[in-house]
């Protein structure tokens, strides 16, 4: 591919030429929660804020320039860090209680439709009409729960809470297509997920072992005794804690899926408590969809990591999360997620090893965790150079372009996270999408967002005309060009791009050639 230095900015209206230059050229230069003591790397790097916005939230914009100067870098920060609430404009709030998710309960719902999909299942080949309702309706609470993430992702003022809410769903990937998950999966963002993202590690992996979602996803209802099912017990060790590098065997993943027999979901419309003899009965647990059946669960001790696990019931899975969550395995896991997902593709070792001594010394906090990456001079040194994925993508140029304007139609966005490949709870496979630059900076990936970049310029992105409207004035997009935190990036703007700039023939053009920038790509 050709360097940056031989491309001309100024005809990136060819979609071809925009490819190249997006996808090669290299960035410019550039609750109560204990927080360890501000180190004097962040506090003192007088990091630009546009720079520092890209990275601690889905993007800059004016609402997130003025978080910042009112009260200053470090001491944002730390707000953010102890953020536990999506604060989103009363508008937006407004959409959000609307939804069928926000209203009806998770459990109350999935009984709903369970029966419903019981009742089709039995008019199968007489009558397909309740059949196909179902598979709508689960449809559309998929799209709900989608739509509610996007929403806070554009709007909330906690920024950190959201990209951290975000890189936990896909830490523990679910694939909502599978069963009913449609159903479950904007409760398993709500209750497992956003209220412990910003948490305690521990806390957060039991929220996830012990949701409906997971379970079914990685069929663990299936997990009985003399019928092990290893799926989840494989995963767990490999993908949310230990890594695949963690030292655990076969032998653990057989072990562990011999403790987690038994633990599973229960979605009949009207479940009875079953009849167990009364010692089992003591042992007998659900709460909401969650059920523990101990007549399907292995009571022989077990051995995972060295440590034997004495047979007794659920207790097991609850003393192999705090194992788990409290190993030096998991601990070098997570921070290298986390610097993976904050700082770069390859963090340093040096790093790594800071962060997991953070996570074991703070008994997995993750804002301690945070915060202890965030005041290394390796992530200063990172802003601006990291590639955008589809969402980041997405999510910042909504909130650049559109700022303090309302969104009534999140169709298009979710369209788009379709047509760029991420779209929300669509990973197939329980690795969760991958945040490589190689994975998303293709000349196809490039040429859509190219296409988006042209339709978000115009202002003609229907996302101001609500859903079934077939009507609505067009929407004016700004002018970026007068947006003050632009301005701000204008003199750190490559050669290439101001040259461009300075040759917009309109507005339009002015935004179209800023949102495809290769200063948009990069965060």
């Amino acid at each position: 591919m050709l360097p940056v230095h031989r491309l001309r900015f100024q005809h990136c209206l060819s979609v071809s030429l925009f490819c190249l230059l997006a996808a090669c050229s290299t960035p410019p230069k550039q609750e109560t929660v204990i927080l360890p003591p501000a180190g004097k790397v962040f506090a003192q790097s007088n990091v630009r804020t546009d720079l520092l916005l890209n990275r601690l939230s889905f993007g800059a914009n004016y609402s997130s320039y003025q978080q910042v100067l009112a009260v200053g870098p470090d001491r944002y920060l730390d707000q953010q860090l102890r953020a536990r609430h999506s604060i989103v404009p009363g508008p937006i709030q407004a959409q959000i209680d609307s939804l069928t998710i926000s209203k009806i309960p998770a459990e109350a719902l999935v009984r709903q439709m369970e029966a419903q999909r019981v009742e089709s299942e039995r008019q199968k080949g007489t009558d397909d009409t309740l059949r196909k309702a179902y598979q709508q309706e689960m449809n559309r609470l998929a799209r709900e729960a989608a739509s509610r993430s996007l929403l806070r992702a554009v709007y909330s003022s906690n920024q950190l809470q959201e990209q951290m809410t975000w890189f936990w769903m896909n830490h523990f990937s679910i694939f909502s297509g599978k069963h009913n998950i449609r159903a479950m999966i904007g409760d398993f963002e709500e209750s497992a997920i956003r209220p412990n993202a910003l948490g305690n590690f521990r806390e957060l992996l039991r929220a996830t072992v012990y949701h409906p979602a997971m379970l079914r996803y990685l069929d663990n209802e299936y997990n009985a005794v003399n019928k092990i099912n290893e799926n989840y017990a494989r995963e767990l060790l490999e993908l949310h804690t230990l890594g695949v590098n963690g030292g655990y065997t076969q032998k653990d993943v057989q072990e562990l899926a011999r403790v987690l027999t038994g633990v599973g979901v229960n979605m009949q419309a009207h479940p009875e408590v079953p009849k167990l003899r009364p010692e089992a009965a003591k042992l007998f647990v659900r709460k909401g969809l969650f059920e523990f059946h101990p007549q399907r669960h292995d009571f022989g001790d077990k051995l995972i990591l060295g440590h034997t696990i004495r047979g007794r019931g659920l207790a097991e899975t609850d003393e192999v999360i705090d194992m788990l969550s409290r190993h030096p395995a998991t601990a070098r896991f997570v921070s290298t997620k986390l610097a993976q997902f904050f700082v770069s593709a390859q963090p340093s070792d040096a790093l790594i090893s800071t962060m997991s001594a953070a996570f074991l010394r703070s008994d997995g906090d993750i804002p301690y965790t945070l915060r202890t990456m965030f005041d290394s001079e390796e992530f200063i040194r990172s802003l601006g150079k990291q590639f955008k994925d589809p969402l980041h993508y997405v999510v910042s140029s909504l909130r650049l372009t559109y700022d303090g304007s309302n969104i009534v139609n999140t169709a298009p966005a979710l369209n788009w996270l379709n047509m760029l490949g991420q779209p929300y709870f669509g990973r197939q496979t329980p690795d969760g999408y991958s945040l490589a630059e190689s994975a998303w900076s293709s000349a196809g990936q490039m040429s859509t967002r190219f296409d988006l970049a042209r339709i978000l310029a115009n202002g003609n992105a229907n996302l101001f005309r609500a859903e079934g409207q077939n009507s609505a004035e067009k929407f004016q997009a700004p002018t970026l060009s007068n947006a003050s935190c632009i301005k701000n990036m204008l003199p750190y703007l490559s050669n290439e791009t101001r040259q461009a700039l300075a040759q917009a023939k309109n507005t339009t053009e002015w935004n179209l050639l800023f949102l495809a920038s290769p200063e948009m790509m990069h965060r």
